[in-house]
């Protein structure tokens, strides 16, 4: 399955590298025919267990995408879906998640 944006492998893995992230995925649109120019860009990431990061942090690292991608990213992480109790929502992305982990490189 394609994904609806041009990516470069190099800035996604640097990217990872420097945020400290173990797993990055895509979800939503991005990975459907419907994704189209006004579409955001959906990203699913987890963290290297010892990494804490802030809501600045993440505001910073949504800045950073939605720059690489030339459209708004969205960042959600892992663990918040997976705790979720909305289990129609973590199914949904859980399940159309397109892994791109650091083999992604």
């Amino acid at each position: 399955m394609a994904i609806g944006v041009d990516i470069s492998r190099d800035k996604i893995a640097a990217f990872c590298r420097r945020n400290n992230i173990r797993s990055l995925a895509f979800f939503g649109s991005v990975l459907r025919d419907d994704f189209g120019p006004d579409s955001d860009v959906d990203v699913l990431v987890e963290f290297e267990h010892e990494h804490k990061h802030s809501l600045i942090d993440i505001v910073r690292m949504e800045a950073e995408l939605t720059e690489m991608f030339g459209r708004k990213a969205e960042l959600v992480e892992r663990q918040a879906v997976e705790r979720s109790a909305n289990y129609i929502r973590r199914r949904h992305v859980l399940e159309s998640v397109k892994e791109n982990t650091k083999d992604f490189v």
